[in-house]
This record gives C-alpha cells, structure tokens and sequence, in this order.
C-alpha cells in the first residue's frame, strides 16, 4: 500500500481517521493503541508477509533498550551490542545475502544463492530501532518500559517504509502527550497534499521519461538523449523521495506528531558538501552520529579522518543497495568529498556561485547515473553514450521535452525554494491581503493539487516510490 493510492486515500486513511478521532483524548493510551494496530496492518498489505520480521525487531529493540539502561556495565554492553549484532544481522541476511553469495561464486568458491525478497522497509526501521537503543546506551534518551510505545515508535506507518528515519528523541513525549488540533491537522493535510502533487504530478512523469531512456541500449544512445534521461532521473528521484518524505511529515502531524525536515532543496547547493546536508538529512545525520564521530570524526589524524570518511561512504551506498554500482556511488561521493575538504574546497568557496551550482549538479546527475543503472557496465556505457560516444541524434530528446515541457517547467521552478521566497515576500509586505495570502494561499494550492493528483491516480496505474526497494 503506498500513500499515493486510492486504497490508501479512500479507505486505509479514512478508516483510521474515524476509529482514532472518536476515542477521547483523554483515552490516550486507546489512541495509541488503535494508531500502533492500523500501523502494523500497513506493514502486512506491503507484499510478502514479514509483520514477524518486524515485530521481532521491535522486540530485540525494546529488550536491548531495557539493558542499555540497567545499572550494571556487562547488561549495558549486552544490550548494546545484541541489539546491533542481531538488527544488523537480520539487515546482513535478508539484504546482502544474495549479494555476498554471487560475488563467492564469480571468485570461483560455489556457495548456493539464497532466494530472498527483500523486506519492505527494512534498512529503515532496523536504523531507527538501532538509534534508540544507541540513545538509550549513551544516556542520550529515556528508556521506555512500555512496549507498546516502543513498538509505536518504530512501526508508525508514515514513515515506517521510506523514512524519514524518525530518532526516539524526536517524538519521545510526544507518544505520550501530544496534542492534536484542527490547526495542526490542517497543516499536515497542506503538507501530504504537495507532497502527493510532488509524486503524481512530477516524480512519474519525469520517470516516465527516465525509464524510456534508461530502458534503451546506451552504445545506440544519442549524447542528448541520454542528458535528458540523467537529468529526468534527477528530478525524479528528488520529487519522489521528497514527496513521501512531505507525505510522511504531514500524515504525522495530522495525528499529533512533529518529524524532522528530511529535505532542504538540495539542488540549489554550491558544493557537494552542502548538497549531503540538505539531501536525506535524516540518513546522513544518522551516519554522523553513529558512525563517524563514534569512529574519531574529524578529531584525529588526516590518515584516519579519511578512513573515517571512507567508512561512512562504503556503509552509505551499500545502505542503498546491495550492488557495486551503490558501492562505486558511495566511493563518488567520498573523492568529491574529500576533494573539497583537502584539495579544491576553498576554490570553490571563493568561486562564483554559478560556477559552484554547476559543478555540485554535474556531479549529482553523474552519481545519479551510477545510482540509477542497472549494472557497472551499462553504467559505463551510459557515461559513454553521454561523452558522445554512442548513437546518432535521432529526434527522441527533443520529443522528451516538447512532449513533458510543462513537467519540465514546474519541475525546474519546484526544485527552488520559491515558496520560501514567497512567503518572505508577503511576511514583508503590510496589509490584511498579504496575511490572507500567507494563509490560504498554500491551502488553495493543496486543493488544486489534489484535485490534479486525483485525476492522475485514477487514470494511472500502481506508482511505487523508489525508496521502497532499500
């Protein structure tokens, strides 16, 4: 079941709209109850049946949080260490079993490939069961004897599948004593609203795009066609893992529930360093502070802050999936990175912004290639086709941006930060007109993007976001 679904709209939502708002506040415990049972048959309608997997892992979560806050060193560590061996394991397993198994065999040593199908969700509710514990360990949060509330945390639907990877800190009293609103319920459906607008409107008519070109052998590719397909994938990826991210936000602040940002226009950054802290902010966050600054950060030598670093990047693309085209993706991310830390970075901050913009989007679009192709070879060829190394122009980049131009257009200006701009603009201008522009102008816009989301969802056919698949 994905938000973007009449299913999910028409009746998942509906139905537990009615069933929570008729419990009292005061009943907040039923509340939860009921939002914690709705939460877990979300999961259930994901596909194959892995509810166990996940009810599994809340319990090694809840378990190991109890430890981590026993007064006694040995059941600290215990609980530390267990619950990252086994939510590691279960993610090792289920996720690079396969993997592991046919690069044995390429090496000649016969080892017989697991057939598994990946669990909806997995590497996102093992790193936010993980970051509890972890919290819990370093005193950095409370631990909740109650499993109920445990289980709320990590298997609450909106962000269950795709993020954003939610710490327990965030909304620790929040599951207890949150208060929902009509204010705040109207937020939220502004915010789902554009978010749905982001993916039925602009994430899949870009990927429309993106699969027609992709789907082509790259060596008959013309250099144009194959920029327009990079750069259509570009945006598709941005508008829809933003889009569940806003859906995901709203749908948690319509019940009483404030996530973090998990997006901050990235495309609009002058470096590569820039672009990672606005780009998946949550998962980047979560490497930092797990990870790198566990392992010395860049307090310790120039040798070890690049094996550091280097860490963080390998354990990032294989996050994403199982392949060496992510691992390579990680290992393009961390030279440039590590460029602009040693090498070019002051050159660049000295640069003409343009200049800065052009260099952090040129290598944004090539790691999105690498990110987006099927293999390491029809990666390279697609490097090739873009070189101008493969096919002759045949009409079909000018058909792509002809045919989508308004998709084009929207999708350009969207990825600005214009509302931020706008709303600058009319908080800077006196009168009543301006406040009631700043009120209703977003709301009237979410209505319009419903209305345009609907007529798509109800003319189209089953739109999966991409980050389901990690």
């Amino acid at each position: 079941m994905v938000f973007s679904s009449l299913i999910f709209l028409l009746f998942f939502f509906t139905a537990l709209f009615i069933c929570y708002f008729c419990i009292p506040k005061r009943l907040r415990w039923l509340r939860n109850c009921m939002l914690l049972a709705y939460s877990l048959f979300f999961y259930r309608c994901g596909g194959a049946d892995y509810l166990p997997l996940l009810l599994a892992s809340i319990l090694v979560n809840y378990l190991g949080g109890l430890l981590a806050a026993s007064g006694r060193p040995a059941l600290r560590k215990l609980g530390l260490w267990g619950a990252v061996a086994l939510g590691l394991g279960l993610l090792g397993w289920f996720k690079y079993a396969g993997f592991v198994a046919e690069n044995l065999n390429a090496l000649g040593m016969p080892v017989g490939a697991p057939k598994i199908v990946l669990p909806i969700g997995i590497s996102f509710f093992t790193f936010q069961g993980l970051s509890y514990v972890i919290d819990v360990y370093r005193g950095d949060a409370k631990c909740q004897k109650n499993p109920l509330y445990v289980a709320l945390y990590v298997a609450l639907f909106p962000q269950l599948v795709a993020g954003p990877i939610v710490r327990y800190t965030t909304v620790e009293e929040e599951i207890t004593r949150r208060e929902e609103s009509l204010h705040e319920f109207s937020q939220g459906v502004v915010r789902f609203l554009f978010g749905l607008g982001k993916k039925m409107l602009l994430a899949n008519a870009m990927g429309e795009i993106a699969d027609g070109v992709f789907a082509q052998a790259p060596e008959t590719m013309a250099a144009a066609l194959a920029w327009v397909g990079a750069l259509a994938y570009t945006l598709q990826i941005y508008f829809d893992f933003s889009a569940y991210s806003d859906m995901a936000i709203g749908l948690g602040r319509m019940f009483g529930f404030h996530f973090l940002e998990n997006f901050n226009y990235p495309y609009i950054s002058r470096s590569v360093t820039e672009f990672w802290r606005r780009w998946h902010i949550s998962l980047s966050s979560w490497f930092r502070d797990y990870v790198y600054i566990p392992l010395g950060g860049s307090r310790c030598s120039r040798v070890r802050n690049v094996l550091n670093l280097a860490a963080v990047w390998l354990l990032t693309g294989l996050w994403h999936g199982a392949a060496w085209n992510f691992v390579l993706w990680g290992g393009w991310f961390l030279i440039l990175l590590l460029g602009e830390k040693f090498l070019w970075g002051k050159a660049l901050g000295r640069a003409p912004a343009f200049l800065g913009w052009l260099y952090t989007m040129l290598a944004a679009v090539f790691g999105w290639v690498l990110f987006r192709s099927a293999s390491l070879s029809s990666a390279l060829g697609y490097f090739n086709a873009m070189a101008g190394q493969g096919g002759p122009a045949d009409g079909q980049a000018v058909y792509y941006l002809l045919e989508y131009w308004p998709e084009w257009t929207v999708a350009l200006i969207a990825m600005l930060p214009v509302k931020v701009w706008v709303g600058r603009w009319l908080e800077g201008c006196a009168g009543r007109l301006s406040l009631l522009a700043l009120d209703w102008g977003p709301k009237l816009v979410a209505l319009g993007l419903l209305a345009a989301s609907y007529l798509e969802l109800v003319s189209g056919s089953f739109n999966p976001f991409i980050y389901f698949q990690f």
